[in-house]
């Protein structure tokens, strides 16, 4: 998620001698030591082949720099180049781990004049990570153009799990997270804005959205007039020491933010599914009935999930049943 710079977590972080030594305080919970021994790994140990070029996706810290993993430090300190959003941000990260590293700037205004160089020193035998602002690449950013091509053209591509905005936001929430949706930012116009909400209104599965605090407002009264007044979490400061969740219905969070004001921090909205009512079962059921007269139990089941947006699975046993009682009434 762009926008957070690892600065911002006020930790104290120190470069040793012998390696790289990484110290994070995190609220609530004594002092957490990461500490690298040497400066370079066995050979069987290396996380980074030597013998051809390689693009790493690399998730970096959303605002605590203790979730910085081990493989990630190792990765950043073996590359012959960081891919950034923000040389600013970035390279306040590699200080913060007594690295320095070229950085290739990478964005929304120049993707498509950079990506041909980066391509270019890739195939050429170059291992290059790749690293948003916060968070995990490619969500909400414009990497996912350069890990096509990277693929297209036969180039290797890593991806280094870590922290991510969304995922924190969506195990935080008190939300439903056995299906989720994640729909990025929505629109900043009001008009597009409630396009894009009526086309998620029938998704049946839990929202994921970004946003920027100076519209939290006008976007949670957008929401709760295009989706119904749905429990809802928002989520900030993720991480951070004034880390926070406010989970309750869609109205309700409008009206609290509408008098409090824009809050601090980046924005991740957790929107419950809709609720099923009667009616909508006896809609799925009546389908089933009559696909069934006609077609196999996996076939209607397909047919009913696709028409439905319910989960195939959900259906297909659902199918069953129905299929086992017209047998035996």
């Amino acid at each position: 998620m762009s926008g957070q710079t690892p600065g911002q977590t006020g930790k104290a972080l120190k470069r040793k001698t012998s390696g790289t030594s990484l110290k994070a305080e995190k609220p609530g919970q004594g002092e957490t030591s990461l500490e690298i021994k040497g400066s370079k790994p066995p050979a069987h140990d290396r996380l980074i082949p030597s013998h051809s070029g390689e693009l790493f996706v690399v998730a970096t810290p959303i605002g605590n720099m203790g979730d910085i993993t081990l493989r990630a430090i190792e990765t950043l300190k073996q590359a012959d180049g960081v891919i950034c959003e923000d040389s600013r941000v970035s390279g306040g990260l590699l200080h913060r781990l007594g690295l320095k590293k070229p950085l290739i700037p990478y964005h929304d205004h120049n993707a498509e004049k950079a990506r041909p160089g980066i391509l270019e020193r890739l195939a050429g035998g170059e291992r290059l990570a790749l690293v948003s602002d916060a968070g995990t690449p490619l969500v909400s950013d414009p990497g996912c153009k350069l890990v096509q091509a990277a693929h297209a053209q036969g180039i290797k591509v890593s991806a280094l799990p870590g922290p991510s905005a969304l995922l924190t936001a969506l195990v935080l929430s008190g939300q439903p997270s056995d299906r989720f949706l994640f729909a990025g930012f929505l629109p900043a116009k009001q008009g597009q804005r409630k396009k894009v909400i009526a086309e998620l209104k029938d998704i049946q599965a839990t929202l994921i959205l970004y946003e920027a605090p100076h519209r939290l407002a006008e976007s949670l009264a957008d929401l709760a007039e295009g989706l119904g007044d749905r429990s809802t979490s928002v989520c900030r400061e993720l991480t951070k020491l004034y880390e926070e969740v406010l989970r309750r219905n869609l109205r309700e969070l409008a009206s609290h933010y509408n008098q409090a004001g824009p809050p601090k921090g980046e924005i991740v909205i957790v929107i419950a599914p809709p609720e099923e009512t009667s009616s909508d079962l006896n809609d799925i059921e009546n389908l089933l009935r009559t696909a069934l007269e006609t077609l196999s139990v996996r076939d209607a089941a397909e047919t009913v999930a696709k028409a439905s947006g319910r989960p195939r699975r959900e259906i297909y046993n659902q199918a069953l049943a129905l299929s086992a009682k017209s047998r035996n009434p």
